[in-house]
């Protein structure tokens, strides 16, 4: 019975290839060991020479100081996210931003907070730079500002001079609060900005109203018959312009369907039906000139004025609860120890690298020098180096 051949030689080819791993294996072990003092000798000259170089190099001082932000009291609408629990969780993510300290250190990379650092510390001559965006790079790269899961923000400046590295860190926080002095970041802090413009019109107004009262004189007699009724109609439709805006307000974080919208809706339809039966009480004037229409105009900027002043009062006090104040955990102080170069890491990198390097090119020019053996790759060889020397103009 005759056997088949190709089992047989799928059997002494399996057998063979270890054979082949083993002589491949020696060859490299070979190579290794011809060229050996070059890839011991070599990366350990390497190595000196970066270490010699790193002790020419101006050492780099690195100061730290970290701080905690202001803290913000939850608000109307966070409240609501939160009680959607995993829905509220989904919404709160869409909006990008994870951790409220994030947003702080978006305000010390702004370019107004490091042009005030460059006209402060004359950074162009420092570092040498022609333009202020030069010079804005530059700072960039010496300064590292990051924040942590713990809530506090970590600002690391370097300069060859440990004293000008902690000015420079402590000079961040210092003109992140010039910055947050000029900026509603919180939201009472826009509140008591928003109402504050309110309050500033709604005070020239009452001043020209009282002006206009007084320059048409004081009727007692009229006022004594209509002065109540008159008063009571203003003081409603005061409060309707005022719930009015609240409402406006309210459209921001609230969706129409929230118990607190519906519930200033209510507010605003019960003013309106007690307005409604407020004018039919209400007096009617002689022209625009008459003093009953003048006496109207200053109560209503009156009590709008006494509305917006209480908004006003009540946005500083939530401002002043939600701690708007950087607080210093701690100040930077001048280093005592360099931060780099670090010399014996700059030698060993250059050590590995280096004989890496080394060893990668004993390969390929023994590799180079087995396939130059072959008449096919000796020619290839030949035509390659034709090719390099024409391209090189050297043809």
């Amino acid at each position: 019975m005759n056997q088949d051949p190709q089992p047989v030689i799928a059997s002494e080819a399996r057998q063979s290839m270890p054979e082949d791993d083993e002589i491949s294996l020696l060859d490299l072990l070979q190579v290794v060991a011809d060229n050996l003092r070059l890839l011991i000798l070599g990366p350990l000259a390497a190595g000196l020479l970066a270490l010699g170089i790193s002790f020419a190099i101006a050492p780099t001082f690195t100061a730290t100081t970290k701080f905690m932000p202001p803290q913000q009291q939850q608000s109307a609408a966070a409240s609501m996210l939160q009680s959607l629990g995993a829905l509220g969780g989904l919404a709160g993510a869409a909006t990008g931003l994870k951790n409220p300290a994030d947003q702080y250190v978006a305000f010390m990379k702004s370019r107004t907070v490091q042009d005030a650092l460059v006209e402060r510390f004359k950074l162009m001559d420092r570092y040498e730079s022609k333009y202020k965006d030069s010079a804005r790079k530059a700072l960039d790269g010496n300064v590292l500002i990051a924040s942590g899961k713990d809530g506090l923000i970590t600002i690391d400046a370097s300069d060859k001079d440990p004293t000008f590295a902690a000015q420079l860190a402590n000079a961040y926080v210092e003109e992140l609060g010039h910055l947050l002095n000029r900026l509603a970041v919180t939201e009472a802090q826009q509140r008591r900005l928003f109402f504050e413009k309110q309050l500033a019109q709604a005070k020239d107004k009452l001043i020209k109203a009282e002006q206009a009262l007084k320059g048409s004189g004081v009727n007692e007699t009229v006022l004594k018959s209509t002065g109540a009724a008159v008063t009571a109609v203003a003081q409603v439709r005061a409060q309707i312009a005022a719930q009015e805006v609240k409402l406006a307000s309210m459209r921001g974080y609230l969706t129409e369907s929230a118990p607190d919208f519906k519930q200033a809706q209510t507010e605003l339809a019960a003013m309106r039906s007690q307005l409604s039966r407020a004018e039919k009480d209400e007096p009617t004037s002689g022209g625009d000139n008459d003093y009953i229409s003048k006496f109207r105009e200053f109560k209503y900027n009156e009590t709008l004025f006494e509305l917006f002043a209480k908004q006003y009062e009540i946005a500083r006090i939530d401002e002043s609860r939600e701690g708007a104040v950087i607080q210093v955990v701690d100040a930077a102080v001048p280093p005592e120890l360099k931060s780099k170069p670090k010399k014996a890491l700059i030698a060993m990198l250059t050590t590995l690298a280096t004989g890496f390097a080394l060893l990668l090119f004993v390969f390929t020019r023994q590799a180079l020098r087995g396939a130059a053996q072959t008449p096919e790759t000796a020619e290839k060889i030949g035509n390659l180096r034709r090719a390099w020397s024409k391209a090189l103009g050297r043809d």
